[in-house]
């Protein structure tokens, strides 16, 4: 048997479902595959389905479980219709401070749409700077 050491325990506390304490205000771009949430749901629960998939993905990124959809991605999500979302959809997660006193959570994620007019090809995720 392998004995517990405290490197080994440390990382085994990471890894056994506690999760680390999420760092402060940051904003990073991702390109979210909208069509791998939306696959073989039906027609008329699709852009929902979408909307849910976004705030899931940024509740996982940003480990916050607040998350805020800007009313232009909810627009960008639905502008084909309840049917055809588009496929992907570049984002712009923000971590921000909480304003309200009696919130669970000091901080909360806002969700905004990032126009690609280039496409979606080779577009990673990035680290926006706090300046723009």
């Amino acid at each position: 048997r392998r004995r517990a050491t405290p490197l080994t325990d440390a990382k085994s506390a990471r890894t056994m479902g506690r999760e680390a304490k999420p760092a402060d205000v940051v904003t990073r771009e991702y390109t979210i595959n909208l069509g791998k949430a939306i696959t073989g749901i039906t027609f008329k629960k699709r852009a929902p389905r979408a909307v849910a998939a976004i705030k899931k993905f940024a509740q996982k990124t940003m480990k916050t479980s607040d998350v805020r959809i800007d009313v232009k991605l909810n627009k960008a999500v639905w502008s084909k219709g309840i049917r055809n979302v588009p496929k992907r959809i570049r984002v712009q997660i923000q971590r921000k401070h909480n304003d309200d006193k009696d919130a669970e959570e000091d901080l909360y994620s806002y969700v905004t749409v990032v126009d690609t007019p280039n496409g979606f090809k080779g577009l990673g995720t990035n680290v926006v700077d706090q300046d723009e």
